[in-house]
């Protein structure tokens, strides 16, 4: 079996099956503490040990079908963590199950978790936490088998304060006082489809719901849960939309929960609880991260990555549906022009990253590499770009499905790596294998920078926004009083988007340009945050100086790695604001998400 570079783990020796969890959220220690009963399952004869991955976790007690067993920590690792290292008091025979109990505590700097005060959430009465677990996190909150290669059910009962609500990736199964403290509520939760450990997720805060679909409810703080329901009520046409083009959803609930802005991702595809940003509510990208978060529900949550190194496999994959479930709402042309930003995406990817670098191969070498540093769109546009490049080779959209749902169907509940994708993909398609063997399989998958081929885009809508950003790059001085506020009246927000994007893959404009931009297109005026972070790191790289309060407002006031790193790297690349920029970095840090306070850290060379 491959090993997993990211995980301790050896599950070639015993597998984690299933988990029951008993915990409290203790908001005045800010630790997570409780017992985690693993259902293992022996792999081979005479197993006597099992090693754990820990990260920053306290253990006080383990048995094993109640005797007590022998434990020591191992030796810490910069990344990775601890691994914990188990010792059962009777060998296990191969396929003899057993349950190992683990009494742990959390650390307050678990970084899984983000605790915040009342002050820091909308209603500004009650605490406020939230897990993020993915890549390697989960064991930051308890000892786990923290590779995605295993997979396990699990039943939870989490003890919180009784006027908060817990919501965990799992369908809710009741609620009761909790018998050991009158100050708190247990809340327990059920997911009885396997799922890998970085699918955990938690929540805890003053959340309210509203019913938007027969399988979806919407939650959030009150502030926010009427706007939230209004904006996401396209979620059950966008599920049945994508069990048309995948197979049934197989894990009962959909809900969606809006989170605090610091949530470091635009979405997190957790079963039957997709979390997402805030920034959604003033976006036009609402429908295509839902359709994202939906799609992964059969590719990842239910095909998944058998390590973080064949990223692309979740990611690719689900790019490519989350663009079918677009195509179908709004047009064939529509998805070609997702997919010709996508294109662009990855060009201004490996321009930050360079063409040589091997975090833009398609598939990583995980070695001692922190899955969090090589994290980029990478495994996503590429990925979907070997789809999207396979689909046009094959025989068309209606053809490709036919392979995806399949591909989906043959793999379900498994974890996997390329190679076997690509053997099923030349099993599916035995017909055309002449075709499969003239792709340039070792430089899409190995190679860094831009794929070897461009696949071909229909460049209907994208036609307005390369003409715009032409007509700007190259204007003269002379030429800015041609330009006017009716350029901009054909175009959605989604060309905006893309017009500034263009802009922003070429060399920085003349401050004149962007200032003569703001005078006749009043970008500033826009809330739209896809349109406003573009907008302000066009500014900042025309160095313009009255953007730096807006850049720095938007980079602290929300948390999204999309836009807050960008942010942050501009501000710090122009003199002007470089010692701002790290002075306001060092004032927010204590209550950033801990992920993005590493990673913003090391952009910023303030990483101890």
């Amino acid at each position: 079996a491959m090993a997993d570079p990211s995980s301790f783990a050896s599950p070639a020796c015993c597998l984690t099956r299933h988990l029951h969890l008993r915990c409290r959220a203790d908001f005045g220690a800010r630790v997570l503490r409780g017992t985690g009963a693993l259902t293992v399952r022996a792999e081979r004869e005479a197993l006597r040990c099992l090693v754990l991955d820990t990260k920053d976790v306290r253990v006080f007690k383990v048995t094993l079908n109640g005797q007590d067993a022998q434990f020591a920590f191992g030796e810490k690792h910069s990344f990775k963590g601890t691994p914990l290292e188990i010792t059962f008091p009777n060998e296990l025979r191969r396929g003899q199950e057993a349950i190992v109990e683990i009494s742990f505590e959390s650390s307050p700097q678990s970084s899984a978790l983000q605790w915040f005060t009342p002050e820091q959430t909308s209603g500004k009465k009650h605490p406020f936490l939230f897990s993020q677990c993915q890549a390697i996190h989960c064991r930051a909150i308890f000892p786990c088998q923290d590779t995605p290669a295993v997979k396990l059910t699990y039943y939870a009962e989490i003890s919180v304060p009784k006027e908060l609500v817990a919501l965990m990736s799992a369908n809710r199964d009741g609620e009761a006082p909790d018998p050991e403290d009158s100050a708190h509520k247990v809340y327990r939760f059920s997911q009885n489809v396997p799922i890998p450990c970085y699918l955990f997720a938690l929540v805890v805060g003053a959340l309210e719901s509203r019913k938007i679909g027969p399988r979806t409810l919407v939650w959030a703080e009150k502030e926010l849960v009427d706007k939230s329901a209004y904006e996401f009520s396209e979620a059950e046409a966008m599920l049945k939309t994508a069990e048309d083009l995948a197979g049934p959803y197989v894990w009962g609930q959909y809900d969606l929960l809006v989170l605090p802005p610091s949530f470091p991702y635009g979405g997190m595809e957790n079963p039957c609880l997709t979390f997402v940003t805030p920034t959604l509510l003033v976006s036009t990208a609402a429908i295509k991260v839902i359709a994202h978060e939906i799609s992964h529900s059969w590719t990842g949550n239910l095909v998944t990555n058998k390590t973080w190194e064949h990223f692309w496999l979740n990611e690719g994959h689900t790019v490519y549906l989350e663009r079918r479930i677009g195509g179908r709402l709004f047009g064939e042309q529509f998805r070609h022009f997702q997919a010709l930003g996508g294109w662009r995406e990855l060009q201004n990817t490996i321009n930050t990253l360079g063409d040589k670098n091997p975090v833009t191969n398609l598939v990583i070498n995980l070695d001692e590499v922190d899955p969090d540093v090589a994290y980029s769109s990478v495994p996503y546009e590429k990925g979907f770009a070997l789809l999207f490049y396979l689909e046009q080779l094959l025989g068309g959209p209606d053809v490709f499905i036919g392979f995806l749902k399949a591909y989906v169907q043959t793999f379900a509940y498994k974890s996997i790596i390329t190679e076997d994708w690509k053997k099923f993909l030349y099993s599916y398609f035995k017909d055309k294998v002449d075709i499969l063997d003239k792709v340039d399989w070792n430089s899409w998958f190995h190679a860094p920078g831009m794929p070897p081929v461009k696949p071909t885009y229909d460049t209907t809508l994208s036609n307005a926004c390369i003409a715009l950003s032409q007509r700007w790059i190259q204007a003269k001085e002379s030429d800015l009083g041609s330009f006017s506020s009716a350029d901009l009246k054909e175009m959605s927000s989604h060309q905006l988007i893309e017009f500034l994007a263009l802009l922003l893959l070429e060399a920085p404009l003349p401050l004149s340009h962007v200032q003569r931009m703001q005078e006749v297109y009043n970008f500033n005026a826009i809330n739209n945050s896809e349109i406003r972070f573009r907008w302000l790191r066009l500014c900042i790289r025309s160095k313009w100086e009255a953007a730096i309060p807006l850049a720095l407002k938007m980079a602290t006031d929300q948390g999204r790695m999309k836009f807050t790193r960008p942010l942050f790297r501009d501000l710090y690349g122009f003199d002007k604001s470089r010692d701002l920029a790290v002075k306001t970095f060092l004032e927010h840090r204590a209550s950033m998400h801990p992920v993005t306070s590493m990673l913003v850290g090391k952009d910023l060379k303030q990483d101890q």
